[in-house]
């Protein structure tokens, strides 16, 4: 078991900022850097009966959501959103920050 999750942590230690930013491109004098958010999660468990049978098993996965991309062209360079990606992460912080708002309000009527 302690094999695994050295293994796993050696084939995942290149993971970092290029999950996040991809390689740049580029494509007649335009330089584009695409960003998305990722993330990802790994589990694995072990066991044994009374009957000394032994089990094992285990999982991972991983989701990325591109975000849009940095654009550069003679020296400007600016940020192009994906509006959907977008929406896809600020719903959830939206929601989040709707319900403590409402809380809040709660707490400070009574």
């Amino acid at each position: 078991m302690a094999e695994l999750v050295l293994d796993l942590a050696e084939t995942v230690a290149g993971v970092g900022v290029k999950t996040s930013y991809g390689d740049p491109v580029d494509i007649d004098g335009t330089t584009l850097v695409p960003v998305a958010l990722g993330y990802y999660g790994f589990g694995a468990g072990s066991g044994s009966d009374g009957a000394g049978d032994e089990a094992g098993g285990g999982g991972g996965g991983g989701l990325s959501i591109p975000l849009g991309a940095y654009v550069g062209r003679s020296g400007d360079v600016r940020f192009e959103p994906n509006l959907i990606g977008l929406l896809l992460v600020a719903t959830p912080l939206v929601w989040v920050t709707g319900k403590a708002l409402r809380m809040v309000i709660r707490a400070l009527k009574r």
